[in-house]
């Protein structure tokens, strides 16, 4: 039990009453009041996410309580906040501020990242809180990591930038949400009453899904042909390639038909495929969403849901490694989840493999990736979509200790009449971590190629074949034609949200795009979320398609800032080097200001602009 000093009065304030209840068990706060615990020195008492918010426009002036060309743009000299209109808000604000205006001390309990900062220091701007801060860094809600985040409290000071960044973020999204979405719709609505709203992220996202959508609407296929041969039952493809004319291909096939295939070449390789990485939360929405058709909001709120429920570590975080210290806890943690024992068996007493794409310091900055905290999943009650988050989030954490798999990758080249062809397959030595997954080739999302959106090569079986040999064949000339782009479904999108439009299969390439991303891995479900709301994209099956009014609105648009990914993300990037030390939020604040202002300019002297359906 954590106590406070003697005479003291320490108030704790958490981002759910869920989360508090867990604090108060540790600290024996037990005694219930209305809106908070007390005991031991402390009051621990919360927030319901969000209870302060920026002011709104008519909040600053009444210039700008009606929507006005000329009253554009608006700037306040210096933000405010204030409470979201709501009695139960209302409420339980008053006690907060009563609490705080007592209180000898303040520990800061909300949520481990950029929005739990925010959240939590307007609150105590509001409450005009004056006693010293500590800030509470907790990666999951277990007794003993609460234990020991209380055994390592730091001064709030520590997190100054980490606010700065928050801050900069919410008057970012105000300064252009605000101004261009009143700026666009008293410029290209064209129905009474239809509001055109723009985000700084938002905007750019449905940008990317318009494009895409024109790509494939554009798309003009094109007829080729392929020339394959099939010999001793494998089908053998030319090494040409696409022919473009019938009378290519035809040509190539008269001059092999009749005559003998002969085996030129066989090779084999052994290689090693690493097991998939640790989950963050863009790819544990990625896979949720290929295997399960689980949106991403439905996976954010299933992985936060586990979080409270002490099953897995704090979800909103955008690194795959952990950090070296982690290791030693490991052992606990695998023999912890007890439904997957017998997987975890083979790993018991003998020391745990320790990879560098796991463990890794270096790559770590708030958290780690999202694992298992160790405890028992049969004790808890789980949603159907809960257990299938937990077993991926288990099984990609057992994954990891688990040998790579071994195979082996034999190429047989072949000719006819100097006309070469070639064959492939795979064969598994040795499944390894793939056994976790009950050897299934879909495992690892990393390789996936429904990802890469070509469908992939299909691995065949080869018998053994001999350099030298030949034999009868019987060769095809296959008509095919080339494909459009894939819609984007929630998978590729959240993907391309984090490289910020770039395709990008391998992974330490998009870890080093992940800066430059839109948004961040907390708010992308909530933007695809706000394109559903407001009617600018609908999903068909599993494929989003924008509106009329969506491509209406990005063919209107035609400021780079407004809507192109690698321009947000480039303001990601600066965000986050707020958070880092790296840039001024001065800076920041300034350059949207101007920015704003330019963008206003540009659109109201531009007359010649029409919203076309």
């Amino acid at each position: 039990m954590v106590v406070a000093s003697t005479g003291e009065m320490i108030v704790c304030i958490a981002e759910k009453p869920s989360v508090a209840r867990e604090i108060a068990k540790v600290l024996g706060a037990n005694s219930q009041h209305d809106g908070y615990l007390e005991g031991n020195g402390y009051q621990v008492t919360w927030t319901f996410g969000h209870l302060c918010t920026l002011k709104e426009p008519q909040d600053y002036t009444d210039q700008w309580r009606r929507w006005s060309l000329s009253a554009l743009p608006m700037i306040p000299q210096r933000f405010g906040i204030k409470l979201i209109p709501n009695q139960s808000y209302e409420k339980q604000f008053g006690i907060i501020e009563r609490l705080m205006q007592a209180a000898d001390g303040i520990i800061n309990c909300g949520d481990a990242g950029q929005e739990g900062e925010l959240i939590q220091r307007w609150v105590m701007q509001k409450a005009r809180a004056k006693c010293p801060v500590q800030r509470l860094w907790v990666s999951s809600l277990t007794e003993e990591a609460i234990r020991e985040a209380f055994a390592h409290l730091r001064p709030q000071d520590d997190y100054q930038s980490l606010y700065e960044a928050g801050l900069c973020r919410a008057i970012g999204d105000w300064l252009l949400g605000m101004n261009a979405t009143r700026l666009y719709t008293l410029r290209f609505a064209t129905a009474k009453g239809q509001v055109l709203s723009i985000g700084r992220v938002q905007t750019p996202t449905l940008a990317m899904i318009v494009k895409r959508h024109l790509e494939i609407k554009n798309f003009k296929p094109e007829k080729y042909w392929v020339l394959s041969t099939l010999y001793r039952a494998v089908t053998f493809t030319s090494t040409k390639g696409k022919m473009k004319s019938l009378e290519e291909g035809q040509q190539a096939m008269d001059a092999i038909r009749g005559k003998d295939f002969t085996v030129t070449s066989v090779e084999q390789k052994a290689g090693t495929e690493a097991p998939p990485r640790l989950f963050d939360l863009t790819s544990l929405q990625v896979e949720c969403n290929k295997k399960y058709s689980l949106s991403a909001d439905d996976t954010l709120k299933c992985i936060q849901s586990l979080y409270e429920k002490k099953l897995t570590t704090y979800p909103r975080v955008d690194t795959t490694y952990l950090s070296d210290d982690i290791y030693a806890k490991c052992p606990a943690i695998l023999q912890g989840i007890v439904p997957y024992a017998p997987l975890v068996q083979p790993l018991m007493g003998k020391k745990l493999k320790k990879s560098k794409k796991v463990f890794d310091s270096s790559k770590v900055t708030d958290h780690h990736a999202i694992i298992p905290t160790g405890q028992n999943p049969q004790n808890v009650s789980l949603t159907i979509d809960e257990k299938r988050v937990f077993d991926m989030v288990a099984r990609r954490f057992i994954a990891v200790f688990y040998p790579d798999c071994k195979f082996s990758t034999t190429t047989v080249l072949g000719e006819v009449v100097e006309v070469e062809f070639k064959a492939t397959g795979k064969q598994i030595l040795d499944e390894g971590w793939r056994a976790v997954y009950g050897g299934k080739a879909d495992a690892n999302d990393a390789n996936d190629a429904a990802d890469k959106g070509d469908g992939g090569d299909k691995e065949q079986t080869l018998p053994a074949f001999e350099e030298g040999e030949h034999g009868p064949h019987e060769p095809t000339l296959t008509e095919k034609q080339t494909t459009p782009p894939k819609p984007y479904t929630e998978a590729t999108l959240l993907r391309a949200m984090e490289t910020a439009g770039k395709t990008v299969d391998d992974e330490e390439l998009r870890d080093a795009l992940k800066a430059n991303g839109l948004g961040r891995p907390s708010t992308r479900a909530a933007i695809i979320e706000t394109l559903y709301k407001r009617q600018y994209i609908s999903k068909v099956r599993k494929s989003l398609e924008p509106t009329p009014t969506g491509i209406a609105l990005i063919g209107v648009i035609q400021e780079d800032l407004l809507k192109s990914a690698e321009l947000t993300g480039q303001w990601e990037k600066k965000l986050r080097d707020i958070e880092a030390h790296k840039y001024s939020a001065t800076q920041f604040i300034d350059e949207l200001k101007q920015m704003t202002a330019q963008v206003v300019q540009e659109v109201i002297a531009d007359g010649t602009r029409r919203m076309t359906y």
